[in-house]
């Protein structure tokens, strides 16, 4: 497993648990967050860097090593401030793997209708943006005791956009369950088309790993612009004492 450099902005639960996740897995982390207290959430013995300040100062994600990053993810309790941070990461400093998440659900359907999924909820957030952050790992959600059956989840790549969902099927081999659009999981999915943003599970035999694999590439596909962007929905709870909000 690669070993990279990771960047989270905003220390509340979501930012956190998140630097703690990818410390754990052996990445380099570095958290920003404008208030030092935030940081009471780091365990006491955290070998990573924190950084006092807001995550669209340069100075401040210079000194986070973002010259060095693979990945950011801008988890404050501030839309504005989440989108600002991920545009400077992604166009200054050219970060290819960037998550921002956004609480206003308004603010969030824009950013789905370009093809930019959603999450939600504090422990299912740190999950998927931990996903896309590192992309090549977690990509099995389960695996039956017998190793025979997966369930695997994948973003609808570009080209299966405005295609039969159903399509996807390989007889015996590989099975659409449910799919996941403007955040809300579905399970009537016999007439569905591809949508940008559409988050889809599958279960996947033993024997059908090679032909999902030919369906599906591992890395997060790109916007027109060659990379990543993804915007996480959530629901702002408020967490005055530590962090950047209930992040």
């Amino acid at each position: 497993m690669d070993r990279v450099h990771v960047i989270v902005v905003g220390c509340g639960r979501v930012g956190s648990g998140l630097a703690i996740g990818l410390m754990e897995q052996g990445h380099s982390v570095a958290v920003i967050d404008r208030n030092a207290k935030a940081f009471r959430r780091l365990p006491a013995d955290w070998p990573g860097t924190v950084v006092v300040g807001s995550g669209f100062d340069r100075d401040q994600l210079n000194e986070a090593g973002a010259a060095k990053a693979t990945s950011l993810a801008a988890v404050t309790n501030g839309d504005n401030s989440n989108i600002l941070t991920a545009r400077i990461a992604r166009e200054t400093y050219e970060i290819p793997n960037v998550v921002a998440r956004i609480y206003d659900p308004r603010r969030a359907q824009i950013y789905l209708r370009l093809g930019i999924a959603t999450v939600a909820t504090v422990s299912w957030t740190i999950d998927q943006v931990q996903r896309r952050l590192v992309p090549d790992e977690g990509e099995v959600e389960w695996t039956d005791p017998t190793g025979t059956l997966s369930l695997v989840e994948r973003e609808l790549l570009e080209r299966y956009a405005g295609k039969p969902l159903l399509d996807l099927n390989v007889s015996g081999e590989v099975t659409l369950v449910s799919v996941t659009r403007a955040g809300v999981a579905r399970l009537d999915i016999s007439d569905l088309v591809g949508q940008d943003g559409d988050v889809l599970h599958f279960v996947v035999s033993a024997n059908g790993k090679a032909a999902f694999e030919e369906r599906f590439d591992v890395a997060t596909p790109p916007l027109t612009d060659g990379n990543p962007l993804m915007v996480i929905a959530g629901t702002s709870v408020p967490d005055t004492d530590l962090g950047d909000g209930p992040s």
